[in-house]
């Protein structure tokens, strides 16, 4: 069976049929997907999509929630912001 990876920054992240990118965040130990307008860390935080705290890049496709968006193979996804200490 083949390893089936998204794109974080260019960098691939194995994922499990079914996951969200921010599952998929999550189990690789990424909990900061960069910086809200606020200057606060865009971070997994309801889970359901309603917060919009998770936003993220997505090659193609544009602006969405990460908790939402299920991981496809190369899926490249990447932060809306940067943070200024990444």
């Amino acid at each position: 069976m083949t390893t089936q990876t998204i794109l974080w920054r260019g960098h691939p992240l194995a994922f499990t049929l079914g996951d969200t990118v921010a599952m998929a965040l999550t189990r690789a130990g990424i909990d900061q997907y960069g910086t809200r307008l606020t200057g606060l860390d865009a971070a997994l935080f309801c889970g359901i999509g309603q917060c919009q705290n998770c936003l993220v890049a997505i090659k193609g496709q544009g602006v969405a929630e990460a908790c939402l968006t299920l991981c496809e193979p190369d899926l490249a996804v990447s932060p809306v912001r940067e943070a200024p200490h990444d």
